[in-house]
């Protein structure tokens, strides 16, 4: 293969995780080892079952189908467009493919040696993880060959909460379905089936009970070829008896009754017999919908939508998840990383617009690497609601003739990425902490400087800036200069110490969520006058006594406030107990935040405590036990009695 191929199959395939996730050196050499196949429309790529190939695939023009075949009868299982990853399960599991791959259209397809690319997921942690979360059921679910000195631990509850809820998630039954009587002549159904834009119609009796079903197959096999005449009535084409389900149906439940009962369709009646009512009917397409709600297929859209609108829609679609996810109780741990996934997404491709965007307008991409940080709640992963932007830019360094144009580049990029944001619904950052403000897009040397001026300067408005960027996290480009600022920083604090105690002096400066009676307390002027913030009261002494402590304790890449309680619960034994009922007090607080956001269409922040229960008044408060004590040991470690 020439280079300039397997350049361009570089090109692709940085675009697509978990490519962008390997070294450029590492994506190289996996590009030139992929052979480019050419496939016509019916063309098998694999069959469920069939020995385990040398390749696994990512689309790179057309489009795939992957289909599961259950007594002879082939069931959609997937669609498989550009950028798509699939028949993985050689790969992952070394076992026989899960499913049937078979070209829908004429299809360009990289097939990536499997030898080649196997040594590269013991070296990258990141790029195995990634697998296991996104394509467990194309490996069948089986990650044995994955776990051999791996890092998958706690991750594994997440993937069982994640397919526990696909499988039990219910489905709306409420769609009113079209009918029509024994009687009624095959092209007089159709009619009726194109005037609703409907894929099937119900035969009914005179009391509306199913008798059975046509499909539009059903007129394409069997009146289109002439077998039958389209003035015969439905009752010669219908299929019966049909296929029934109750109101209170599942996903499992329909695609267990599915494959049983081997149709596409399947009637809900009232209690789930063909001896009732017929109140609704269900598809392989209403499957396909729900499904996509999944979190996996919206990160695929995502990566595939071209302007700020399909991705506002994307976004409120995964709201609804989020809703769901809230409501059934689900781990706020897996949640957190859903959510964060999804943000991620939203922000690499509103890059990827931008700078397509600006080369289209003539201003072409320096050959200056960049990462993009994202701050605050988002680099903690604990935005779950679209509150507002923060974000930064940290760019290579450049020489001191070419400073200025690079960086009127990338703010111009930040322009619009934030525009493109806003669009989509996370509000400006009120204080401008985003990578479009001149003083947050700087080269590494000056963000180091930067970081530098404010831990040797320690002055309150310094201490407030460190709280808000030292939480940052690189969510696109070169993650290697946000390591390097890392490192610049537990560097400083190791010449100056002192720093954390005017950090820690910050963090106890907000006034305790209780009075000395405990009663809430709730501001007392302004838009929000006795309203409880539950963010400045509750969230931010937890959230700030984390990141001190675990600068203090020198372990980096842990952002998030309940993983740092949990690790310095590793740390500390001593305060072992604190540190676990802080982290499970902070879950709670973004629980509870996120469900007044829902319920309010808003950020959850302010809420009036005589309209809470007196059990939800009662639980918060319990959640408020730890704050005192982590203050109390930071004054004591911090000695800020004796600090003016």
């Amino acid at each position: 293969m020439s280079n300039n191929i397997a350049t361009r199959i570089y090109d692709f395939l940085k675009n697509y995780q978990p490519f962008n996730l390997l070294e450029r050196e590492v994506l190289l050499q996996v590009s030139a080892s992929v052979v480019v196949k050419y496939y016509e429309p019916g063309q098998v790529l694999f069959r469920q079952d069939g020995e385990p190939g040398a390749y696994f695939f990512v689309m790179r023009e057309g489009a795939v189908h992957l289909f599961k075949e259950e007594n002879g009868v082939e069931i959609l299982v997937d669609e498989c467009c550009e950028g798509d990853m699939f028949g993985m399960r050689p790969l992952l599991a070394g076992q026989t493919y899960a499913f049937t791959g078979k070209a829908e259209e004429e299809s360009l397809v990289y097939a990536i040696p499997i030898a080649v690319f196997a040594p590269i997921l013991k070296e990258n942690p990141k790029v195995t993880w990634y697998l296991a979360k996104h394509l467990a059921v194309d490996a069948g679910r089986s990650f044995a060959n994955l776990h051999k000195g791996h890092l998958f631990l706690e991750q594994d509850k997440y993937l069982d909460g994640q397919f526990k809820l696909v499988e039990i998630q219910s489905l709306e039954t409420s769609k009113k379905p079209v009918t029509c009587p024994p009687d009624m002549s095959i092209r007089e159904a159709a009619i009726v089936m194109t005037e609703h834009r409907v894929s099937s119609i119900i035969v009914v009796d005179n009391e509306e009970r199913p008798l059975g079903i046509v499909t539009d197959r059903d007129i394409r096999s069997k009146v289109v070829t002439g077998k039958l005449d389209a003035s015969q009535p439905v009752s010669a084409l219908m299929f019966s008896p049909v296929a029934t389900v109750g109101t209170q149906v599942t996903v499992a439940d329909v695609q267990i009754e599915m494959v049983r009962s081997r149709t596409h369709h399947l009637c809900v009646t009232e209690d789930g017999t063909t001896q009732s009512k017929v109140l609704g009917v269900l598809s392989e397409h209403d499957l396909l919908v729900i499904q996509g709600n999944n979190p996996a297929i919206l990160v695929r859209e995502i990566l595939r939508s071209e302007t700020s609108t399909e991705l506002r829609r994307i976004r409120e679609r995964t709201e609804r998840l989020l809703e769901q996810y809230i409501y059934q109780e689900v781990s706020i741990s897996y949640i957190c990383n859903i959510m964060s996934e999804v943000n991620d997404t939203l922000v690499r491709r509103a890059i990827d617009l931008s700078v397509e965007a600006l080369t289209e307008a003539g201003q072409a991409r320096p050959d200056v690497l960049f990462a993009w940080l994202t701050l605050g709640s988002g680099g903690r992963k604990e935005q779950l609601l679209r509150t507002d932007q923060d974000s930064a830019l940290v760019f290579a360094d450049v020489p001191d003739e070419d400073l200025e144009k690079t960086q009127q580049y990338f703010l111009a990029l930040a322009e619009r990425v934030t525009k493109v944001l806003f669009e989509v619904g996370f509000d400006y950052c009120s204080g401008k902490m985003m990578a479009s403000n001149p003083l947050w897009c700087k080269s590494l040397s000056d963000w180091k400087q930067q970081f530098a001026d404010w831990m040797l300067t320690p002055d309150p408005q310094h201490v407030r800036y460190c709280t808000i960027f030292i939480d940052y996290r690189p969510v696109y480009g070169e993650e290697a200069l946000a390591d390097l600022l890392t490192q610049h920083i537990f560097g400083v604090l190791d010449h100056n110490p002192g720093f954390l105690s005017f950090m820690a002096k910050s963090a106890v400066a907000n006034p305790p969520p209780l009075s000395f009676f405990r009663n809430f307390v709730v501001e007392q002027s302004g838009e929000y006058k006795d309203n409880f913030d539950i963010k400045k009261r509750a969230m931010l002494p937890l959230a700030d006594a984390a990141r001190v402590l675990i600068l203090e304790a020198k372990v980096g890449k842990i952002n998030n406030t309940f993983q740092r309680f949990e690790r310095l619960a590793e740390l500390e034994e001593q305060n072992r107990e604190l540190f676990e009922s802080a982290a499970e007090a902070y879950e709670i607080l973004i629980r509870y935040r996120t469900l007044q956001g829902l319920k309010n269409k808003n950020s959850g922040r302010y809420f009036k405590p005589e309209e809470l229960s007196k059990m939800e008044r009662l639980n918060l408060k319990n959640t408020f036990r730890p704050i005192g004590d982590l203050l109390t040991v930071l004054t004591v470690r911090f000695q800020l009695a004796y600090l003016r």
